[in-house]
């Protein structure tokens, strides 16, 4: 049979206390009681009392020299260490979230999909408003995941950097390209800034070996369009951004917010033929292209860097932007940026349409006037 383990008792923190009194070591004290050094001393450092520490959260600094005294002394009490203990006994242990088969079993299969512990965490409180067992903290997931290395090397490549241990998240430098005709993104207008006027977008491009990507996300919704280009140069990427264009209404398509790469440099086509202002965010500040750099990301997750990228591709092209697009975000209501987009199409046809309608009514009425 194993040992048996038992708590410390008053009587035995009343020792503890005259014995710290008479400068009894850590180690005497233990053979007196008959316990293990380490638990007297975690015993003494868990319930020690600072005279300069009424609330518990405050020690002044004192030279080493002078740590003596009433005021910077410390004191062991037995009385105050048995209801601490007491009230720490009466917490309730509540078992790891992850725990519950069912919870583990929906968020096992999100993170298979590639869904990140924050949409599992929101979808959750969507699908089982009512149902508390079905809840999980984001932080938890990343915690738990983390926490066995096995764990780790199971779920981390899921998570949408993929990254084996834990850290801070880095910018990335772009380079400066002298860029004729070109408006800081100092002047866009407050709608764009702020993402409250829809058909403000954000361009990029995402290098891949052979071919390279050229992205356009919505500032609003979050909506991705991507396109296939053979290589780098301006003319290959504005062909591209005047073809994914061209399909949408002028509401839709109002500005563009580039980087300053060279393959934006003939920006000017964009406002030549179809009336869209274009912007150049700040030199070395790719968080004012935030949700372009992150849909970029979401693509490096299904072509990652030094990944063959081929004309061929543009099926395998389109089934990853659908998949991203049909993700829910948090910032959205948990809504997908492709319902977000397509409310926003309808909200801009409807306003074209009873338009059209007045000034038809207008015209009719004028008319008749005239009769």
């Amino acid at each position: 049979m194993g040992k048996v383990y038992s708590h410390l008792s008053e009587e035995e923190r009343q020792v503890i206390q005259i014995e710290i009194g008479n400068g009894t070591s850590i180690r005497g004290i233990g053979l007196m009681l008959g316990r293990n050094a380490s638990t007297v001393s975690r015993e003494v450092k868990r319930n020690t009392w600072f005279p300069s520490n009424e609330n518990e959260s405050y020690r002044p600094y004192r030279p080493k020299r002078l740590k003596t005294g009433p005021w910077t002394g410390r004191y062991y009490i037995a009385g105050p260490a048995q209801r601490r203990a007491d009230q720490r006994r009466m917490k309730p242990r509540k078992p790891h979230r992850l725990s519950y088969d069912r919870l583990w079993a929906w968020v096992a299969e999100k993170l298979g999909c590639g869904w990140s512990p924050l949409l599992i965490s929101g979808r959750l409180r969507v699908l089982w408003p009512d149902d508390p067992l079905m809840r999980v903290c984001p932080e938890t997931v990343y915690q738990w995941i983390y926490a066995d290395k096995r764990r780790r090397e199971r779920w981390a490549r899921c998570l949408p950097r993929g990254h084996k241990r834990r850290r801070k998240r880095m910018g990335r430098r772009v380079s400066r390209f002298p860029i004729s005709g070109r408006v800081p993104i100092s002047e866009r207008p407050e709608a764009a800034g702020d993402r409250s006027g829809f058909g403000h977008w954000e361009a990029d491009s995402v290098i891949g070996a052979g071919c390279n990507l050229h992205t356009e996300v919505e500032r609003k919704t979050r909506y991705l369009m991507a396109r296939i280009v053979p290589d780098k140069t301006a003319g290959e990427n504005v062909g591209a951004q005047l073809a994914m264009f061209r399909p949408l209404p002028a509401g839709a398509r109002l500005s563009v917010t580039h980087d300053n790469g060279a393959e934006f440099a003939r920006h000017t086509r964009l406002r030549e033929e179809l009336g869209m202002s274009t912007y150049f965010a700040d030199p070395y500040s790719s968080w004012q292209r935030g949700s372009n750099e992150n849909r970029n990301g979401m693509i490096r997750r299904y072509l990652p860097k030094r990944c063959e990228i081929t004309l061929g591709m543009a099926r395998d092209l389109r089934e990853i932007v659908d998949e991203i697009n049909n993700r829910p975000m948090r910032i959205l209501g948990y809504r997908t940026p492709a319902e977000a987009f397509t409310d926003e199409l309808l909200d801009l046809q409807a306003g074209v349409t009873n338009i059209t309608h007045h000034i038809s009514t207008e015209g009719s009425g004028t008319r008749f006037a005239r009769r």
